[in-house]
């Protein structure tokens, strides 16, 4: 009987384990930039689960733990180039990044993409072919 409950902790350690080692993409479909590193995450044969962030928004505490993992600062995956981001002057204010987060939740176009997390581990494929880090 204690080798059974042994036997279960192992298990339901290992598929944490296993859980917080799966890949996760977050990512808009029509960007081609997602689409390679998709393509990439395909052929490499690893299981993965691709998060359309316009379908299913991201939360504060959701892109603040994205780069948190990327361990960049929050300006790094401001898309600071998009219209929308000239038209809030978000290059000329001085916003905290409490802020600039909840700005980019509020706006998806404004997050760079892909973002691709394995466990405590992000990168953001620009280019694609940095998603090999994870793999």
């Amino acid at each position: 009987n204690c080798a059974q409950i042994d036997n279960h902790i192992v298990s339901n350690e290992h598929r944490r384990m296993h859980m917080s080692n799966k890949i996760v993409i977050y990512q808009k479909p029509t960007c081609s930039k997602c689409r390679t590193t998709l393509a990439i995450l395909k052929e490499s044969g690893e299981e993965f689960e691709a998060v359309n962030y316009y379908e299913v928004p991201l939360t504060v505490e959701q892109l603040r733990g994205l780069i948190a993992k990327l361990g960049v600062p929050v300006r790094d995956v401001l898309r600071s180039d998009e219209p929308l981001a000239h038209s809030l002057k978000l290059a000329e204010r001085q916003l905290s990044d409490d802020e600039l987060i909840k700005i980019m939740v509020d706006n998806p176009d404004l997050i760079q993409r892909p973002i691709v997390v394995r466990g405590d581990e992000a990168v953001l494929c620009r280019p694609p072919e940095k998603v090999t880090k994870l793999l």
